[in-house]
């Protein structure tokens, strides 16, 4: 059975400056999206320029921020936020809700394709692959922080952890990295792979929600359940509810996008 390390939440402080991990993997993940959409830029040109890839990760970054602590504030703590409302303003010290986030990209590529004049399937699908290894990083800083640690794991668990910050001395998985794992890792395998060659349009959008959505389903078996917009625990959490209509979807456009084959 293992400690968590329970890593100082600040990496550096320049004077009166302190500089958070959990915002550090935020920078760590829009700085891989530039990367590897540059990478794409080159394999498959003439879809979009290094400027335009620029731009779009600046609305993406606000699509990301504002929705994510939004979906955060409605989805899974209203009563506190409401007790708290300045906490609201406070995202460096973490609490950002994926969905939420995923429904402000959607806002944010919806208004940048309009701008650009571009196919809003185009966009989705050339940034579906770009995005799990950025969730990977904000996992790994929910991690640092100690934070959305799993449920209560038997002991004899090689990797079974104790979370402090949890307020027991219960072994527990180490759900953060089990996201890591599937939800990162993985999924950007099977994007990386399914998009090394073209598909129909709209097809590697819906393999992203099959994916991520299948993916986090799995991985909430093994998180502490999170008690949702009506202050209970469940048997199936907030964010496998949430996960559900991203998988029915996702299956809905991967077989609309071969049966119209696009490209």
């Amino acid at each position: 059975m293992l400690l968590h390390p329970q890593f100082d939440p600040v990496a550096f402080s320049v004077g009166p400056l302190s500089v958070r991990w959990y915002g550090l993997m935020y920078l760590v993940a829009f700085i891989q999206f530039i990367l590897l959409g540059r990478l794409r830029i080159k394999s498959r040109p003439g879809l979009l320029s290094v400027e335009q890839l620029d731009d779009l990760l600046f609305y993406g970054m606000l699509g990301v921020i504002l929705g994510g602590r939004l979906g955060q504030v409605l989805f899974y703590e209203p009563g506190y936020y409401l007790a708290n409302p300045l906490e609201i303003l406070a995202v460096w010290k973490g609490g950002m809700s994926f969905h939420g986030g995923f429904l402000g990209v959607l806002v944010a590529m919806t208004l940048w394709a309009r701008k650009s004049r571009l196919a809003w399937f185009d966009v989705t699908d050339f940034i579906a692959p770009l995005v799990p290894l950025g969730l990977a990083a904000g996992r790994l800083g929910n991690f640092i922080n100690g934070e959305l640690w799993g449920r209560v794991a038997d002991p004899a668990l090689p990797w079974a952890m104790v979370f402090p910050q949890a307020g027991d001395m219960a072994a527990r998985h180490p759900s953060q990295l089990y996201h890591v794992g599937l939800e990162g890792l993985a999924l950007f395998a099977l994007l990386w792979l399914f998009t090394a060659k073209p598909r129909p349009r709209g097809a590697a959008s819906g393999v992203f929600l099959i994916g991520y959505g299948a993916f986090r389903f799995v991985t909430e078996y093994f998180r502490e359940p999170d008690h949702g917009i009506f202050g209970q625990s469940y048997t199936v959490s907030m964010g496998q509810w949430l996960s559900l209509p991203m998988v029915l979807a996702g299956v809905l456009l991967l077989v609309l996008a071969y049966r119209r084959k696009t490209v």
